[in-house]
């Protein structure tokens, strides 16, 4: 199974303009994983800068946070849901030039000595939202302490001590997780505040609802974008020889991005603000729409690509598992066509049996794309060719059932490496005592891992203690559960491409600052992702 240029032909076309399809390949990088290696001066500077500048960088922050705490208690105090004085009282104007000052104070003394903008910022009456991408950190603080515009978040945050009270003086949008209508009134308010000609304060919206590497920008959520109302986009780049400070899904956690960021002498950031984009009669009425043709434009501005991987995808490339997924994994690509194709998850784990049996009866016979559509019971399409490329490796226009049968297992229940395992043994296994050989172990766990090569010799024979030539999937599982980490010792123990999967954060607490308030869509029934250690 491998990747064969097999992205979408073309952008979503509208009236707003079509897409570049030179912009929509796939990534060539899994953009929830961030690898960060030092060379020996590197680390050497991180030491000596531990020892000296970061305890005292560290300290003047957290008093820039206390100083600012007071400031926005007074300022805070009062209805959250009453409309802003217009125009601001001069006390207000003062805590609002203090604050601000502060907040630049504390990024001053992080290492982030001067911030480049480029472009002018809207007035509110111009543009009510501003839509921020590619989210990688929670430095992408920055423009909102700059700009003191609010910002969508979860309701717990304002009963953190200190950060609570700073977070409640920029009045934002709260989500409850408690409130099962909280996405519907959150839409609401912000249709409230963007048609108040200015009244509130601009909404700095984060789309993409998580943290990627900034090697493409993936799927914009489409709440930012249901009230139909112009937005202005805004691109953030961090042009730094080391990346200290990118924090996603797979890679250096929290604190540890903390510390390096810490040690860096200087920290460059730049904020670009984009024209004003006024959504057409048509995007009104297709918020996704209007957020793919918003995503298009950033991506030029940044200088690369976009791809429809989304949040959920990180539950498949961070699942719990013997099997975990290797960073060039094809099965993020594959999970994206099958969004794609319509097809739901929780049905097609449903199917997975019926799948199964009707690949078992074909018995490895190749078939075209016309029986593979029929199979999956969907029309011939450029997705499904793009699906179909990803098992047709010798480009003969012909796949292996079996194969497609296993990649829908994996996607479908991520976290179940048995289970996947188990219906693979029951199409590839012989007919008397369902074993297989090492050939067919090998292509079994190729699908199921989404790469292209892989040795599994050492695997089988360990598995194969009586040198019978064959195992069964009793042997197999009894093997797995002597040798929990067979996968790591056996199947992959040079690859360091594997290593960024191969570590699963234990600890379940999300990654970025703002929250999705997007409604729930078709992957609403899927189990949640699992959450970045903080």
């Amino acid at each position: 199974m491998r990747l064969r240029g097999c992205g979408p032909r073309a952008a979503p076309a509208s009236s707003a303009g079509a897409g570049d399809a030179r912009l929509l390949a796939p990534p060539g990088r899994n953009p929830f994983v961030h690898e960060l290696r030092l060379s020996a001066l590197q680390k050497a500077q991180v030491a000596l800068m531990t020892l000296t500048l970061f305890p005292v960088r560290l300290l003047v922050a957290a008093a820039m946070m206390l100083l600012a705490w007071p400031l926005a208690l007074v300022a805070s105090l009062g209805s959250a849901e009453k409309e802003p004085e217009q125009p601001l009282a001069l006390w207000r104007k003062v805590v609002d030039f203090l604050l601000k000052a502060i907040m630049r104070t504390m990024w001053f003394a992080g290492g982030f000595h001067w911030v480049a903008v480029k472009g002018r910022r809207a007035l509110p009456t111009e543009a009510a939202i501003l839509t921020l991408a590619p989210h990688s950190s929670y430095f992408d603080a920055i423009p909102v302490t700059m700009t003191m515009s609010s910002i969508v978040m979860k309701a717990e945050s304002r009963d953190i001590p200190i950060w609570g009270t700073l977070i409640r003086y920029i009045r934002p949008v709260f989500v409850s997780r408690s409130d099962q209508d909280s996405r519907r009134k959150t839409v609401e308010e912000i249709k409230r505040r963007a048609q108040s000609n200015g009244k509130w304060p601009q909404i700095m919206i984060f789309p993409e609802g998580t943290c990627t590497n900034r090697t493409c920008l993936i799927t914009f959520k489409p709440g930012a974008f249901i009230p139909g109302a112009p937005v202005q986009p805004v691109v953030l780049r961090y042009p730094n020889k080391l990346d200290t400070i990118t924090w996603t899904w797979q890679g250096p956690g929290a604190l540890e991005i903390l510390w390096l960021t810490l040690c860096q002498f200087h920290n460059q950031v730049e904020i670009e603000f984009l024209p004003v984009y006024s959504p057409s009669e048509e995007e009104k009425r297709n918020p996704a729409l209007y957020a793919s043709n918003v995503r298009r434009v950033m991506a030029e501005a940044l200088g690369i690509s976009v791809t429809d991987y989304t949040f959920e995808d990180c539950q498949l490339a961070l699942a719990e598992g013997q099997l975990r997924l290797p960073a060039d994994t094809c099965l993020l690509e594959f999970a994206r066509l099958v969004r794609g194709l319509g097809l739901k998850p929780e049905k097609l784990e449903k199917d997975l049996d019926k799948y199964s049996a009707s690949a078992r009866v074909k018995g490895g016979e190749p078939i075209g794309i016309s029986e593979f559509a029929a199979f999956l019971e969907v029309p011939v399409s450029d997705l499904l060719e793009d699906m179909f490329s990803l098992f047709d490796e010798s480009g003969r226009g012909k796949v292996d059932l079996r194969e497609c049968v296993v990649a829908l297992s994996v996607v479908c229940r991520p976290a179940r490496t048995l289970d996947t395992i188990q219906l693979a043994f029951k199409m590839y296994g012989a007919q008397e005592d369902g074993s297989v050989g090492e050939g067919d172990l090998s292509c079994i766990l190729k699908t199921a891992l989404g790469v292209a090569e892989l040795t599994v010799t050492d695997l089988f024979r360990a598995i194969d203690e009586d040198e019978k030539g064959k195992i069964t999937f009793a042997d197999f599982h009894r093997f797995a559960e002597l040798y929990p980490d067979f996968a790591e010792e056996y199947l992959y123990p040079e690859q360091t491409h594997f290593e960024s999967c191969a570590k699963t954060p234990p600890a379940p607490i999300p990654n970025g600052f703002c929250a999705d308030f997007s409604p729930e869509n078709s992957d609403a029934g899927r189990k949640p992702a699992r959450k970045k250690l903080d």
